[in-house]
């Protein structure tokens, strides 16, 4: 089934027009319920846990998770979106070049608990802001190009400090009937990726599927949050 939408590509200018006509449908305006649902079994008791979030948006969980104490980085295409996240939480920021990656800059609130980077995420690596605790990966994964794939998971894998658990959310409904974004993202596919380096747990389900969804031409949607952790046994 995959094999329907391995074609399918998008740029990232395409992205940023969503943005900046205000098509952003895949945005919102709450904190996600299956974050909510599973924080526990991301923080696993620690205080000021370092969070990733790619493809970010202006994605309202990341203010929560800043709120607690936890600290943010976000990487996101669009720098109306980040500016908009910023505004809309009445936050504080600046704006500063990033030298590791020519063109790109990074936003941060100035209590330093958010730092939102707008570049190409296969840009951004470890050497820029190092490893991370926690990743919490909604609209992302499910959004990039399916022949991107790989690259994706490789950049996520080399973020992941050793002790990391990784929220990845997920969507499947039948690709024939709907090209996508959001791509269609199957168990198979999610164990292909990140099988061989991380242990890989479905801690939810839920059916997602509404009515605005059969503008998509589809008649069924579920919604499927894993937990990811690095295998501690690799040598």
């Amino acid at each position: 089934m995959m094999a329907a939408q391995i074609d399918r590509v998008m740029a990232l200018s395409e992205w940023e027009d969503k943005w900046q006509e205000g098509r952003i449908g895949f945005h919102q305006p709450h904190i996600h319920q299956m974050l909510k649902d599973n924080l526990d079994k991301v923080l696993c008791g620690r205080q000021q846990v370092r969070v990733f979030f790619p493809l970010c948006g202006k994605a309202v969980d990341m203010k929560w998770l800043a709120d607690m104490g936890h600290v943010i980085v976000g990487v996101e295409i669009s720098e109306k979106a980040i500016k908009q996240f910023f505004e809309e939480h009445s936050l504080e920021y600046k704006e500063e070049p990033v030298p590791a990656i020519p063109e790109a800059k990074v936003f941060k609130s100035s209590d330093a608990k958010i730092s939102l980077y707008q570049c190409d995420l296969y840009k951004f690596s470890s050497a820029i802001e190092g490893h991370f605790g926690g990743i919490w990966d909604r609209g992302s994964l499910v959004a990039i190009n399916p022949c991107d794939r790989q690259k994706y998971a490789t950049l996520i894998m080399s973020l992941m400090d050793k002790d990391c658990r990784y929220l990845l959310d997920t969507l499947e409904y039948n690709p024939e009937f709907y090209k996508g974004p959001p791509f269609f993202v199957p168990e198979e596919a999610v164990k292909s990726l990140y099988g061989d380096a991380c242990d890989i747990e479905l801690v939810q389900t839920r059916d997602a599927f509404g009515e605005r969804y059969k503008a998509w031409g589809i008649d069924s949607l579920l919604e499927k949050v894993y937990l990811l952790s690095p295998k501690t046994n690799l040598n």
